[in-house]
């Protein structure tokens, strides 16, 4: 991301503009000025500290905010017309060293005052983690003489006597944590929650209280939880980015996120400016240089550029994808395949269209038709509306030439039957080794080879980047086991589909042969 104008940091350097971050979910300007987020920036600026000796200033300094920290405030605290606070739940990710500790400090402090009873809490993987924050905050405490005159200060506990208020910090032993009723929740590295047991307490402790906030505020991390599932951080992150790309609508959720593309080198110190908004401001870029000498490069990746990581070997190298970005859907009319992988209610439903290599040179084009998942707001009894998806096959059938409906049969047989029976060039495609195998190999060749263009759809790079594959004697293939990939790649699938049967040349009906009494 461009980084045109500068601000002037506390050193005499010339730090980098930092707004907007990579990923920022729309909020109107009407609610960011009648929000409380400049409200928010004097009380952490007029009585938070700087806590101890950093490359930002020394201990017991007072806590100037940046520029950025200003909007992200503002943006976080925005409301609405109705006067009401439009989001519930924020998720803000930086790399490491970016300022976040203070600013969570500073967040949860000013939660304290914000009404008669409040209900502040701290929130980590373990109680060590969770006393960062709060220790940051019970420091400022006893540097300002207005603070200290207000609160009484405990080990795990802030209390301002006169509100009734009070602020704790809690560990990841969420079922001790029923009965409370918070106003303002900071959880620090959400990533680093081994299950999503403390957030969803959390969340739903929150109900019965006015325009409660949990603010969450993390690096990357590993994409799975301990019980091999999405974390909840990376749950939120994904749900975010569909937000931002306008998949979805939740103003409830609020998502900054500071980091750098997958494609980014990460040894150029403009993409650690790039990805770091406090870079030559709050932290050292000497820094930057001696670390990423000796810093293995997932690890640099994760903690100073902000980029998830797999658990598992990743299908295609960061970058590949996005270097094979075309322009475009696929044309009307043209000669096509559609990859179709269905499901009921568990997976997603995918259909894509790849474009038929022509004599002409041109490559095959990857594109999205349509996808049904479970919608976030869902209850188990949800299912894929089968009429619907009935209804774009037979749209795309219309709208292109369809050579093929590439599809596996499992559990879908009854549609096929019917589109079969209207005329349509249903194939079946069953998803087994001898099948897989092939396809996924001739995919990823292409994709490397960049012999395959794609219109940039932001839900088949999400399912392509969830991919991984299982290796055994007979080669490697995308899988669909819960365990080696329990996020969704039924689009990924499909494309792998569609693009093998695209690529075949179609078997041409037998010419009818005649012969002559004397030929025999």
């Amino acid at each position: 991301m461009p980084r045109s104008s500068t601000t002037s940091s506390p050193r005499g350097r010339r730090a980098p503009s930092s707004w907007p971050p990579r990923y920022l979910t729309p909020v109107p300007a009407a609610d960011v000025r009648r929000g409380d987020g400049e409200g928010v920036a004097e009380f952490i600026e007029t009585l938070c500290t700087v806590t101890r000796d950093t490359f930002a200033g020394p201990s017991g300094s007072p806590l100037t905010l940046r520029p950025w920290q200003h909007k992200l405030l503002g943006h976080v605290f925005a409301r609405r017309a109705d006067g009401r606070r439009r989001h519930r739940v924020a998720l803000v990710g930086e790399p490491r060293k970016n300022g976040k500790s203070g600013l969570a400090a500073g967040i949860a402090l000013e939660g304290l005052f914000e009404c008669q009873g409040a209900e502040v809490y701290s929130c980590a993987g373990d109680k060590e983690q969770a006393r960062i924050v709060f220790g940051d905050a019970r420091r400022m405490v006893e540097n300002a003489p207005d603070l200290a005159s207000a609160c009484k200060v405990y080990r795990d506990a802030i209390e301002v006597v006169g509100t009734g208020s009070v602020y704790r910090c809690l560990s990841a032993e969420a079922f001790t944590k029923e009965g409370l009723s918070p106003t303002r929740v900071v959880f620090d590295e959400l990533h680093v929650q081994p299950n999503d047991e403390l957030f969803n307490v959390m969340a739903l402790a929150a109900g019965a209280r006015i325009d409660p906030l949990l603010f969450a505020i993390t690096t990357a991390g590993v994409k799975s939880d301990s019980t091999g599932k999405d974390s909840v951080c990376y749950r939120l992150f994904q749900y975010g980015q569909r937000l931002v790309a306008g998949e979805e609508t939740d103003p409830s959720l609020f998502l900054a996120w500071w980091g750098a593309p997958d494609t980014a080198d990460h040894r150029d110190p403009a993409v650690w400016a790039a990805a770091n908004p406090a870079f030559g401001d709050l932290i050292d870029p000497e820094d930057f240089e001696a670390a990423v000498k000796r810093t293995p490069e997932a690890e640099f990746r994760t903690k100073r550029l902000n980029q998830w990581v797999n658990t598992a070997a990743a299908w295609l190298p960061a970058g590949a994808w996005d270097a094979c970005a075309g322009s475009g859907p696929v044309p009307d009319g043209a000669e096509v395949c559609l990859g179709f992988d269905g499901s009921f209610n568990g997976d997603s439903t995918a259909l894509v269209v790849v474009s038929c290599p022509s004599g002409g040179g041109e490559l095959p084009h990857v594109d999205v038709v349509e996808a049904w998942e479970r919608p976030s707001t869902a209850g188990n009894d949800w299912t894929v509306p089968i009429v619907d998806v009935e209804a774009a096959i037979r749209g795309a059938c219309r709208r292109w030439n369809v050579r093929e409906i590439v599809c596996d049969p499992y559990r879908w047989g009854r549609t096929y039957q019917v589109l079969e029976d209207e005329g349509l060039p249903v194939v079946e495609f069953p998803q087994s080794p001898a099948r897989m195998i092939p396809a996924t190999t001739r995919f990823f060749e292409a994709v490397m080879n960049r012999s395959l263009t794609h219109s940039g759809d932001p839900r088949l790079a999400r399912h392509l980047a969830n991919c991984v594959v299982r290796t055994d004697s007979r080669g490697s293939r995308l899988s669909k086991d819960a365990k080696a990939s329990p996020r969704k790649i039924d689009l990924a699938v499909s494309a792998v589909m569609a693009l093998e049967r695209a690529c075949t040349e179609p078997e041409r009906p037998p010419e009818p042969q005649f012969f002559s009494w004397a030929d025999l």
